[in-house]
């Protein structure tokens, strides 16, 4: 694998050191995925804008969780499943349900379950999604809004997945307690 470096304030390229700043800033330490993805700031400040766009969809803070801890799981992401399993957390996600997401299993919930089914659809299917997939989730309690922010939430996971398979992220060690490997059943 090539080395990747995983900058900090003080290495990172000048247009990355702000953004790692707000970055620590807002967890208390800089993540390791934003470290790497300094090295191309146009990345960072995508990942990181992306990312404020998402928090302004129409989805509960657990449901946006939902959405991410799906794309990662289905883009067996061990870093994000980490991440994004203190992000439900904080965001008050039923301990259930989130064990759930990282085991890839069905949620208990139908409303759930349909986002859940619905975005690991259109992950696996790369956006080719019928008809009756999205009449589920419309079925389910959601509008057409939510239909389209999905995709939002899997461009997010996208960036961030794929920067991490190809740089080889290891985990902080504030993530360590959430560490994730793929149940082999899977």
């Amino acid at each position: 694998m090539v080395d990747f470096t995983f900058h900090t304030k003080d290495s990172a390229p000048e247009e990355s050191k702000p953004l790692l700043e707000k970055a620590e800033s807002g967890f208390g330490f800089v993540p390791n995925i934003l470290a790497g993805m300094a090295e191309a700031p146009a990345l960072l400040e995508g990942y990181m804008t992306l990312s404020g766009i998402f928090d302004k969809t129409s989805f509960t803070p657990a449901e946006r969780q939902l959405i991410l801890l799906t794309v990662s799981y289905e883009n067996e992401c061990h870093f994000c499943v980490a991440a994004h399993t203190g992000g439900a957390k904080r965001a008050e996600m039923d301990d259930k349900h989130i064990e759930a997401l990282r085991n890839g299993q069905p949620l208990d919930d139908p409303k759930l379950e349909a986002l859940r089914g619905f975005t690991k659809k259109v992950v696996t299917g790369r956006g080719w999604i019928e008809d009756s997939d999205v009449q589920k989730l419309l079925d389910a309690g959601y509008d057409k809004q939510n239909v389209l922010e999905v995709i939002v939430g899997v461009g997010l996971k996208t960036m961030s997945n794929y920067t991490n398979h190809i740089i080889g992220t290891p985990l902080n060690e504030q993530l360590e307690p959430l560490k994730w490997d793929k149940p082999k059943a899977a």
